[in-house]
């Protein structure tokens, strides 16, 4: 067949759809395959790149054409070629033919809105510049501090049962709450918030009714900071020079919400389930190897976020993947099987350390702003849960998980684990799996004995906890008694803890005093918001 012949704006009423039942059931007319009733739509792309090439032709809902890009090459060379392609939707042949109904289930990611996302040229400008000074102000010393706090909360509701369901009690739940947060609006963070932006990237029968009650939530989030701004995202969108409108803010809170929660959740729960069923994924991390960032760009390699993104439009006739495009066709850019391209990555399996060239968060001039916040959110939030609860292991066996997988994305449904249960912590702390508060470092010399024990010859230093704004937890020792000394030199008299005797350091002689942490000691509980 000619690449002509493919066409998505092409149609030839001579050949039908198959009935119902027959073997070829999920593919439309001319025999394209629709995407939204593949099993198994990673098995599917493999299928279309050894049939079609780079790019694919397919079908979406009601059977609307579109094209599939399965190269890496080509996908680069769409989205940073905006002379040729475009993510206004305004020039989609079938939108404009009225192929496409309003009430299209993937209406809310495909309809025009004015959002950087969809603009080009100057008006692109105006809007990303407005985004990329809200992110600036993002202080990530603060943020990782937050998001320290908040794996503490969600951790605290099921550390206790010795099981736990971690996509729903926690990869789900972290994202949002670190989102709504930064945008400005935390007191909407709630279950249903959750649910409403899950159905919304599943694009199910209810997806537009969710985009209303997530719209809502904006909508009132952009009336009070019109009113009273303060130091949060929405209010530096608001108040930039760029001058958006109200519907400009709403929308562009809505696609960072959206956007960074839904790849955030999936990143997390991928790097999680790898973890558990991956022995040798787990070796390199306990045997230092790997670090937890490292983890996380594997998995963005392996299993990106978004399957695909919708979606780009052709600005003019051109060819693609050695197929024609013509002007007002539709394409869909797809990171997932783009990161496995033979042409770039021969063996899938392949560890892909220090490579970021994946297309987990796009390029060119849409790429996605807020990366830097999914990844900090994926990197605390796996640290946190394997400090927390180090002998984490999967409840039930690999090939038992299951995921929904749509057009946009693929998702883990459950990940049950257990683990040997453990007490709450205070939020303030440190994450870590023993049944005391975190000390001070200063408080003790490696190998020596714990704070408790010292406890008992020294009074409690309550003091920073690494920020000013968070005390020392007191041990149980110490709690309530009087006279306890404030964080400084020992008073006069007062005894000097030693490291016991053994093969360890050296201690300090009499008098002398325990030593404190080193400059990059300091410099690590800084930046990790201690």
């Amino acid at each position: 067949m000619t690449p002509e012949s493919h066409s998505p704006t092409g149609t030839d009423d001579s050949r039908l759809a198959p009935p119902p039942g027959c073997p070829a059931h999920g593919q439309g007319p001319g025999g394209l395959h629709r995407l939204h009733e593949s099993a198994d739509l990673k098995n599917l792309y493999e299928e279309l790149r050894a049939e079609h090439g780079p790019v694919a032709p397919a079908l979406l809902h009601d059977d609307v054409p579109v094209w599939v890009v399965l190269g890496h090459a080509e996908n680069l060379h769409m989205v940073r070629t905006p002379a040729q392609y475009t993510r206004d939707s305004r020039i989609w042949s079938p939108l404009r033919d009225g192929l496409v109904k309003p009430d299209h289930p993937l209406m809310p990611h495909i309809a025009w809105q004015p959002m950087c996302a969809h603009a080009e040229g100057d008006e692109h400008k105006r809007l990303r510049g407005a985004i990329d000074f809200a992110m600036s102000t993002i202080d990530f010393r603060s943020l990782r501090r937050h998001i320290n706090r908040c794996t503490q909360r969600l951790v605290n509701r099921f550390c206790e049962a010795g099981e736990a369901e971690v996509v729903s009690q926690y990869a789900e739940h972290l994202p949002m709450a670190v989102m709504c947060h930064i945008l400005g609006m935390p007191d909407e963070y709630n279950d249903r918030m959750v649910e409403s932006a899950r159905d919304m990237i599943r694009g199910t029968e209810t997806a537009i009714a969710s985009n209303a009650y997530v719209m809502d939530a904006l909508a009132r989030l952009t009336a009070r900071r019109r009113l009273e701004q303060q130091d949060d995202f929405a209010s530096h969108l608001i108040t930039h020079p760029a001058e958006l409108t109200d519907d400009e803010v709403r929308e562009h809170l809505r696609v960072v919400l959206i956007a960074a929660y839904e790849s955030t959740a999936n990143l997390l729960a991928n790097v999680l389930r790898t973890v558990l069923v991956d022995p040798r994924f787990r070796a390199q991390l306990n045997g230092g190897q790997m670090t937890v960032p490292e983890a996380v760009e594997q998995l963005l390699w392996d299993e990106p976020p978004f399957s695909t993104i919708f979606a780009y439009f052709a600005k003019q006739e051109t060819e693609l993947g050695g197929q024609r495009i013509r002007r007002g066709d539709g394409l869909l850019f797809a990171p997932a099987p783009a990161n496995v391209d033979p042409r770039v990555r021969p063996d899938p399996t392949a560890h892909m350390q220090g490579n970021r060239s994946h297309l987990a968060f796009s390029g060119g001039p849409h790429e996605c702003p807020g990366q830097d916040i999914g990844r900090a959110i994926a990197e605390i939030g796996v640290d946190a849960l394997l400090m927390r609860l180090p002998d984490l292991e999967l409840d039930v066996a690999d090939e038992d998980l299951r995921h929904t997988e749509s057009i946009a994305s693929r998702h883990l449904v459950e990940l049950p684990v257990r683990f040997t249960p453990r007490e709450q912590q205070d939020i303030t702390e440190r994450p870590n799996h023993d049944h005391r508060p975190t000390a001070p470092r200063r408080d003790w010399l490696i190998g020596s004995t714990g704070p408790e024990e010292q406890a008992a010859s020294t009074a409690a230093r309550p003091g920073p906890f690494g920020h000013p704004d968070v005390p020392a937890p007191r041990s149980a020792a110490t709690a309530g008694t009087p006279g306890a000394q404030p964080d400084g030199p020992p008073a006069a008299g007062q005894p000097v803890p030693e490291p016991p005797a053994a093969e360890q350091p050296p201690a300090a002689g009499p008098g002398e005093p325990v030593r404190a942490p080193g400059a990059w000691q300091r410099f690590l509980n800084w930046w990790r918001g201690y």
